[in-house]
């Protein structure tokens, strides 16, 4: 590197409130048929899920999951149902920075939309094999 050479511009990693803006930004711009049902899911961004979540789920590596539906399907909802809070559409921060830095094909707003919409599906009564049917984003 010479004298005069520039040394590489780095900016901040994106924040909680960036990855919260694309999530709900992909939201908004669903088809009109589902966005009354999205709009009663709560959006939750952090970091890494939290240490009862990934006992819960059996997962060691937070880094392994990048979101999460937690709630009643859809299809499975009664009206004896006592909901102990909202069905919530949780978006973890460092894991899909993560993968997305390991990945190097897709750009962020690509995978924040395609978790949240894989997340929202879920609410829907879709299970992953489901989803996997329709969506192979990740091939």
């Amino acid at each position: 590197m010479t004298d005069d050479a520039e040394p590489p511009a780095f900016g901040l990693a994106p924040g909680l409130g960036d990855i919260e803006e694309i999530a709900r930004a992909t939201l908004e711009a669903l088809p009109p048929r589902f966005a009354p049902a999205a709009r009663q899911v709560a959006l939750r961004v952090e970091d890494l899920a939290p240490e009862e979540m990934l006992r819960d789920l059996e997962i060691a590596d937070p880094y392994e999951l990048t979101g999460l539906y937690d709630g009643i399907p859809m299809t499975e909802k009664s009206v004896m149902d006592q909901p102990a809070g909202p069905d919530t559409i949780w978006l973890f921060r460092l894991a899909i920075l993560d993968e997305w830095i390991a990945r190097g094909d897709v750009g962020l707003e690509d995978l924040v939309a395609h978790v949240t919409v894989h997340e929202l599906a879920h609410h829907f009564g879709w299970s992953d094999d489901d989803i996997a049917v329709i969506d192979r984003w990740w091939e």
